[in-house]
């Protein structure tokens, strides 16, 4: 897992370099994939981080943006520790290549904080919860569900891997996901009790925010995850970036201003949020009434 960590952020410091230079030559994605004669969707591919570049396409690169020497080769260099490729291409289709470029990131963070609104959040799903979720998806074959759950236990190992460090993970969860039935109850009664039992693990944080806290501010920003990344040896740290999904797609945000407006929302969830000790008793007063239904 080391290796899927190490080759994702020089793919992002590399396709951000890119990018800004794209930009200050007054480029376009379109007139760069016609001088490379590949695609638009390979150039936008590199600039978000998303796969390995060949260190002469990145030459090529730098002599079409008027770049110096010196930086040249640094770029040229950095390509070299794009190439290694993470456990999740393995799973071919089972992964969209908008989710693909989020499994990276989610392995290489340091932290994570997400706010769940519809779902259990991913790292936290049992399998018998993860193919209710898929239930009433008839495009969906037993094979390919079978990939996605195991797509999702390998994602669940960050929560207690010890090389590299696993992350700081903290989640909110509305109060409503604990009450929708996904599955039959004894579907909704594991994946409860499994929401006590990693609630124990130190470096992870469960905390609901109850149906009484009204019309907050999560409910206008709507489900999240934000990734924050170890500063490493390189003078540039890698910025924070915002993961938003949708059905068709997800949104990539590292704007300062747009990190900034979620780390708000954060703040507001926060200070709404039940503490620890009390999203346990009321995780278990839940489970306790699925128990008895």
């Amino acid at each position: 897992m080391a290796d899927d960590m190490g080759s994702t952020v020089p793919r992002r410091q590399l396709g951000r370099a890119l990018k800004e230079l794209r930009v200050e030559a007054q480029m376009t994605l379109d007139a760069v994939a016609e001088a490379l004669h590949c695609s638009r969707q390979k150039m936008w591919r590199i600039e978000s981080g998303l796969g390995s570049v060949r260190p002469l396409d990145v030459r090529f690169m730098c002599e079409l943006y008027g770049a110096t020497r010196e930086l040249s080769d640094a770029l040229t260099n950095l390509a070299a520790e794009t190439k290694a490729k993470g456990w999740w291409h393995s799973y071919g289709n089972a992964i969209p290549d908008w989710f693909e470029l989020y499994v990276s990131l989610e392995q290489a963070a340091s932290r994570l904080r997400g706010y769940d609104e519809s779902l259990i959040n991913g790292l936290l799903q049992t399998p018998a919860y993860v193919r209710g979720v898929f239930q009433h998806r008839d495009d969906v074959t037993e094979e390919k569900l079978e990939q996605y759950i195991q797509v999702r236990l390998q994602r669940q190992g960050i929560l207690t891997r010890r090389l590299p460090k696993a992350p700081e993970v903290e989640l909110f969860l509305a109060e409503s996901v604990l009450l929708k039935r996904i599955g039959d109850a004894a579907t909704m009664a594991e994946q409860l009790s499994h929401l006590l039992e990693v609630a124990e693990i130190p470096k992870l944080s469960i905390r609901v925010l109850p149906l009484m806290a009204g019309a907050h501010y999560g409910a206008l920003a709507g489900t999240f995850m934000m990734l924050d990344f170890p500063p490493g040896n390189r003078s540039t740290p890698q910025p924070p970036v915002i993961y938003c999904e949708s059905l068709t797609g997800a949104l990539y945000l590292d704007r300062p201003e747009e990190v900034g407006a979620y780390e708000r929302v954060w703040s507001s969830l926060d200070a709404l949020a039940l503490g620890a000790g009390e999203s346990k008793h009321l995780i278990n007063k839940t489970l306790g009434e699925v128990h008895g239904a």
